[in-house]
């Protein structure tokens, strides 16, 4: 019997093992079973050929044989994470990051009570974190980072007391920060960032007295930093970037946190100054307070931080107002470590500090722009030999660009536009070989450009306009094939041919060399460019036909080539175009037939006004017909047809002239003739006949010098708009004469037709004036955008699609009125009702009774009025600087359209009760940017959006809506900023305008993929 029974513990003790054993070998199997990709082979040793200890990525216990860890690590494995891993009970490793599992992560992992380390990072994991984790109390490593997890973050997690490390960073994680993390007294490090995470901050996180690693940016917290927090005494990294928080920060900060490294508080709503006893955080090798709005000036203590790598204010009202404002960068010459120094758009004034020239030499960015620099830029800047981006934008410098720029060798970036700068570009710029970007326009620059910019052989966008450059452009500038982005020569006095190397720039996306005094034919070889999406050749002196190679520019979606001398046909192939959306042809000598597919059929994306010889084209265009040729044995009848009526019209018109001249009736004055339109001559007579004698019911709307009137004409039905000036007004007949004298020679599709004039007597003696424009049969935006009671139930509603073409229409207006008519002309009242809409809900400026003819100073942004009508305008759309006697300017009325612009997508207008106590409608956006622009928006534009396609992806479709806006918004707050110099130009509106509407369509360079 003992025997027996010691054969039989002995076969117990040989088989439990190995059927142990058997369990991991074949969870191991199930694992690879559901793998769906590997393509590196990686799992290819796991078959019986092997001990599955010796597969790879196993390490199994020298005692047991059972699996201890699980290695797989970035091996471009894909498919669920299967749950078998979890009859691995020995397990106390898992690491799977960098593959390309996807769906849930299993609560299966749960059983693993051994587990201490679980790395499911950079993969696609989808649904919740599921809190059976908190049964693997050992647990002192959790990274489920860069993944696509929701939800929230389990509570239970607080039950992990041995956790060191939880990285949760870069998912899709909602709701508040669970306040029992603070149970977990061991954690040294918190990542949560890149999340939706809302709510405050808790408290309880102060309670993890070892923290030494909290970064929780770029989710949605809100509140204040609890104070309690500064006494995590261990913590060197703290980052609370891009989230609401808001508040001051403790001037003790520096005190309280004595092993701080890294000091992040970018991109939040914070308050006050920043903190000088930072300055005693002496192992701080990073700080950052930008987008924020702190006011005051940077500590001058700072340079005792001996290991200071980065300091960032930028984006905030810091300044003083005062020389001394730069006083600080004296003191980061001791920053030995410096490499990032950036305090552009802020407030600080005062001259170049010249002690930038002894920062460290391993300084690679320095920012400074949107500030107030005088002063000139000091050569020594060549000491600092590892700059890689140097922005010095938008500032006040004055002075020569200093030679010695050109031993930043490492250059990637240099940007002084909008600056005072003089002399010429030195030819040393070439020698940054690793430039990317150069930016030198607005300015004063002359001279030629340097041909050794063709040196920089690595250049993406080249801007050099709007300065006083003259000469031939450089054929090695046109050989920089790796100028991808913009090459924008514009607004110079540069002269000579288009070189032919201009067919090098095949990757380009937008050449601008408009306004200038540019000669010769347009090169066949530009058909190289087959990636340009914007072409402005406008206002040069270009002559010869259109050459046939543009045929090839496929991707094309705004080509100018007005105001030059071309002549020829315009070529059918344009009207095959898919992307083409503006096509200006203005002002040149084509001839012939005009095509009328593709843009050719849309007369709002066409202008080609100021060709006499065109005909044919879409009647909205108002061509003439085209002749079509007689035969020839009919020549003589028509000679015959046509001389005997010619000269029965002239005798009649002899007879009626000589008739007319002996009726003095004062009622029937001939009208004025200083507007040509299709009625020349209109009298009282003729507009009291088409208006039903003035009848109310025919009143359509009532403006500030008169009333508007829809009219009829018997003879051939035309409806028009007859403005009656109430002469009673003051300032009525003035604004009869400014809108008279604006409308002189404009032409635009943009902009209401103006048919006729009539200044005469009414039948009671007294004077009339009155102006017939073009109908409008959908009315004013006004009536759109802010139906009235009664008219409620119209059912009348704007989608966003219509909003965009409707601001992009009223951009091309003014651009028009403000660049591309001659002398420059400000509209000074635009509003929604000033604003008509036509059949196909094309957009028409109107109303030009206080526009402006002005003249141009040496600054383009500033422009001089030269009529002495006084400035109205009308209240919430009026630029502010009218109020405080400033000049009339086009920048006003680029006031006016970003106030239009917000209206037209938030619904509201701008004398809201709401808008009160400093609270306007700008001020209103620029609160929701970028974060909560759906609060803002029109409710009629989200309603519209979710009776969508519903076949459509409608997360994708409302993230796209969202984009679409917050660009819009975006601009609406940079044209109605309430400093001039700080508003977009309208011709940059106009751009950026097409951008966004083709980001939002998917066309162009923006077209999605095909589902």
């Amino acid at each position: 019997m003992h025997a027996i029974l010691l054969i039989f513990l002995s076969r117990t003790a040989t088989t439990t093992p190995t059927l142990r054993n058997e369990t991991d070998r074949l969870a191991l199997l199930a694992f690879k079973t559901e793998i769906m990709d590997d393509p590196l082979q990686a799992l290819s040793s796991w078959n019986d050929s092997l001990h599955f200890c010796e597969w790879r990525g196993v390490t199994c216990g020298r005692k047991h044989q059972r699996v201890s860890a699980l290695n797989l690590a970035s091996l471009s494995l894909e498919g669920p994470l299967s749950p078998h891993i979890a009859n691995l009970s020995f397990l106390t490793a898992i690491s799977v990051s960098n593959n390309r599992f996807h769906g849930r992560v299993p609560y299966e992992l749960g059983h693993l009570f051994r587990l201490r380390q679980l790395d499911l990072s950079l993969n696609s994991f989808q649904g919740k974190i599921p809190a059976a984790i908190s049964n693997c109390s050992k647990l002192f490593i959790l990274n489920i980072s860069s993944n696509s997890l929701v939800g929230k973050i389990p509570f239970e997690l607080g039950s992990l007391y041995h956790l060191k490390r939880l990285s949760l960073f870069r998912n899709a994680l909602t709701g508040n920060i669970p306040p029992s993390l603070g149970n977990l007294s061991s954690l040294l490090t918190i990542s949560l960032a890149r999340n939706e995470l809302d709510g405050s901050i808790p408290d309880d996180l102060c309670r993890i007295s070892k923290l030494r690693f909290l970064q929780i940016s770029e989710n949605k917290l809100s509140g204040t930093i609890p104070s309690s927090i500064y006494n995590l005494s261990d913590i060197f990294m703290f980052s609370v970037t891009d989230n609401h928080l808001h508040g001051t920060l403790p001037w003790s900060v520096g005190l309280t946190l004595p092993n701080l490294q890294w000091f992040y508080v970018a991109l939040n709503r914070f308050t006050g100054s920043i903190p000088i006893s930072l300055s005693n955080a002496s192992l701080l090798q990073g700080l950052s307070f930008s987008s924020n709005d702190f006011t005051g000036g940077v500590p001058m203590d700072l340079g005792n931080l001996q290991f200071l790598r980065g300091l960032f204010v930028s984006g905030n009202r810091m300044g003083t107002g005062k020389a001394e404002d730069l006083k600080f960068v004296d003191s980061l010459t001791n920053c030995s470590s410096l490499q990032g120094l950036a305090f552009f758009q802020n407030h600080f004034v005062g001259p170049f500090p010249n002690s930038i020239a002894n920062l460290s030499t391993q300084l690679s960015e320095l920012t400074m722009g949107e500030n107030q620099l005088t002063g000139s830029i000091c050569a020594g800047i060549e000491n600092l030999v590892n700059l890689r981006a140097l922005s010095m934008n938008d500032n006040l410098l004055s002075g020569e660009i200093p030679v010695a720029l050109g031993k930043l060798r490492n250059l990637q970036q240099l940007l002084l536009s909008t600056n005072r700068l003089s002399g010429e570009i030195p030819a040393s710029i070439g020698n940054m070989t690793e430039l990317l970007e150069l930016d030198l326009h607005e300015n004063n620059l002359e001279g030629s450009i340097p041909p050794s910019l063709g040196n920089c052989l690595k250049l993406n966008i080249l801007i050099i306009s709007q300065n006083n450059l003259s000469g031939a452009i450089p054929k090695q500038v046109m050989s920089i094939s790796s100028l991808s982005i913009s090459l924008n020569l514009s607004q110079n006095s540069l002269t000579g041919f288009l070189p032919l190397e201009v067919g090098s720039l095949r990757n380009l996306r937008e050449i601008d060399v408009s306004e200038n005094r540019l000669t010769g034919v347009i090169p066949q070889s530009l058909g190289n460019c087959e990636s340009l999406v914007v072409l402005h050749l406008q206002s040069n002196c270009f002559n010869g036909t259109i050459p046939s190679s543009l045929s090839n520019l496929r991707a094309i979606d705004v080509l100018d080539l007005s105001r030059n001398n071309l002549t020829g046909q315009i070529p059918e192939f344009l009207g095959s175009f898919t992307f083409l959306n503006n096509l200006n042809f203005s002002f040149n000598d084509f001839d012939g037939k005009l095509p009328n597919k593709g843009v050719f059929g849309n007369a709002s994306a066409i202008s080609v006004m100021g060709n006499s010889k065109l005909c044919g084209g879409i009647p909205m265009l108002q061509l003439p017909e085209c002749a079509t040729q007689a035969p020839k044995r009919r020549k003589t009848f028509l000679y015959l047809a046509v001389f005997i009526p010619t000269i029965a019209i002239a005798v009649c018109s002899i007879f009626a002239a000589v008739l007319y001249g002996r009726r003095k009736s004062r009622t029937e004055l001939s009208s004025t003739n200083s507007i040509k339109g299709h009625y020349t001559s209109i009298s009282y007579s003729d507009l009291r006949k088409a208006t039903d004698e003035f009848s109310s019911s025919n009143l359509i709307g009532v403006g500030s010098y008169g009333s508007v009137y829809r009219g009829t004409f018997a003879l051939d039905n035309t409806i028009v708009a007859v403005k009656v000036l109430n002469l009673q007004r003051q300032g009525a007949s003035k604004s009869f004469i400014a809108e008279c004298e604006a409308l002189r020679n404009v032409r635009h599709r943009n902009l209401v037709k103006v048919l006729a004039s009539c200044s005469s007597i009414d039948f009671k003696g007294n004077d009339f004036k009155a102006l017939v424009y073009e109908f409008m049969p959908n009315g004013s935006l006004e009536e759109w955008l802010h139906p009235k009671e009664e008219e409620g139930h119209r059912l009348r509603n704007l989608s966003l699609n219509p909003r965009l073409n409707i601001a992009i229409d009223v951009a091309y207006a003014l651009d028009y009125l403000h660049n591309h008519q001659g002398t420059p002309i400000a509209h000074c009242d635009l509003k929604p009702t000033n604003i008509l809409l036509d059949n196909d809900l094309v957009a028409h400026v109107g109303d030009f009774g206080l526009a402006k003819i002005l003249f141009e100073t040496n600054n383009n942004s500033s422009i001089t009025d030269i009529n002495s009508i006084t400035i109205k305008g009308s209240i919430g759309y009026v630029a502010p600087e009218y109020g405080m006697g400033r000049g009339v300017s086009t920048l006003g009325d680029v006031y006016s359209y970003g106030i239009l612009l917000l209206e037209l997508f938030t619904g509201l207008r701008p004398t809201e009760d709401m808008f009160k106590n400093g609270l306007s409608l700008h001020e209103f956006a620029k609160m929701a940017f970028p974060d909560r622009l759906m609060e803002i928006a029109d409710p009629l534009i989200l309603e519209e959006d979710s009776r969508g396609d519903v076949t459509n992806n409608v997360e994708s479709e409302r993230q796209r809506l969202l984009e679409c806006f917050a660009s819009v918004v975006g601009v609406g707050i940079a044209c109605s900023k309430e400093t001039p110099r700080d508003r977009m130009l309208m011709k940059e509106v106009v751009a950026e305008m097409l951008v966004i509407r083709d980001k939002f369509l998917g066309v162009g360079i923006y077209k999605r993929d095909e589902k």
